[in-house]
């Protein structure tokens, strides 16, 4: 166990970025068709392929999901990676034609100082194509993919992994880019609103403070551009799962970012949270065992969010937002814990 959604067996994850763009792009890749669903509930998403995921649609499985920044220019990357799969003869068959289904979400990271004058031919597509050829079976977190140009309302955010096997067996994943017009910290800071799921000392071992801000009233909010703003995550697990089953794990994954930012799933974000399922081990007893992969799903994604932080670092830009790092120090170098 690598602590990523790569332990997931049947899961992999490429990623293609660019620090002077100050944007990029991480590919799921399912290393077989995967059971797939969707959950939105930010007031701003951008998404493509969404409505083939519910239950009642024809397509029951899909090849990939891309995260990518960009905005609406992102979502330019999943075409990259359907070539990508197409020239691997990969796809939904109908006749002798091949489509590969690849869904996806964007967030914006249009103004965080990266060069963005691409002019007629934003880089997306190509990003896209770039982390599909470097899926694999592990990852790098932090300022990379589709985190390398995201933000938070206190500090930099980040792309991050977390992963756990649950009491009956499963294997549960999540990865998500980090840019919330929320806060991952409580208050300033530096204790992450995830701590109490922490495992390992995987962001610090800080736990909570002594006293809680009082962030009722008054939470921390993006003041820059608050409309700079979401967080999209996919959770995978091996688990088999029908569409509506893998929809209720996306629901329930959901509560992840609840646990791990303040506010969300505001007006000014585009929350979305994918679930994947590669089918390699049942379930014994439903609907228990369902509502047990829901609650790992979320502890994981929550622990993903912060991780993404706090391994996240600024980028080169002058006046580029800092990262948690640069406020708070690193008392070690980040890597991947133990799950």
């Amino acid at each position: 166990m690598q602590n990523l959604i790569t332990d997931v067996p049947g899961i992999l994850v490429g990623q293609a970025g660019d620090l002077a763009l100050g944007s990029g792009v991480t590919v799921v890749l399912a290393e077989e068709p995967a059971v797939a669903a969707v959950d939105v509930r930010g007031g701003g998403p951008g998404t493509r392929e969404t409505d083939l995921l519910a239950p009642a649609a024809t397509v029951d499985r899909i090849d990939a999901v891309t995260l990518s920044g960009g905005s609406v220019y992102g979502l330019d990357a999943a075409s990259g990676v359907v070539a990508g799969l197409a020239a691997m003869g990969r796809g939904f068959a109908i006749g002798p034609a091949r489509m590969p289904i690849v869904c996806g979400a964007v967030l914006f990271d249009l103004l965080n100082g990266g060069d963005k004058t691409w002019g007629e031919e934003p880089p997306y597509r190509h990003l896209g194509r770039a982390a599909l050829a470097a899926a694999r079976g592990t990852l790098e977190i932090g300022t990379i993919g589709a985190g390398t140009g995201a933000t938070t309302a206190t500090v930099k955010g980040g792309l991050g992994s977390a992963s756990l096997v649950t009491t009956t067996g499963h294997v549960v994943g999540a990865v998500v880019a980090v840019n919330a017009v929320g806060n991952p910290l409580m208050g300033d800071g530096p204790h992450f609103r995830a701590a109490p799921y922490e495992r390992h000392a995987e962001f610090g071992g800080l736990g909570l403070p002594s006293a809680f801000p009082d962030e009722v009233l008054a939470p921390r909010l993006k003041t820059a551009s608050p409309r700079a703003a979401t967080t999209i995550a996919v959770v995978a697990t091996d688990a088999v799962l029908t569409k509506a089953q893998a929809h209720r794990l996306a629901v329930m994954a959901q509560d992840g970012l609840a646990l791990a930012l303040f506010p969300v799933h505001s007006p000014l974000d585009g929350d979305s949270v994918f679930a994947l399922a590669t089918g390699r081990r049942p379930l014994a007893d439903l609907p228990a065992d369902l509502a047990l992969l829901g609650a790992a799903a979320a502890t994981a994604l929550a622990r993903a969010v912060a991780r993404g932080v706090y391994a996240a670092t600024a980028l080169p830009q002058p006046g580029a937002q800092p990262a948690w790092r640069d406020l708070f120090g690193a008392a070690h170098a980040i890597t991947a814990s133990p799950s």
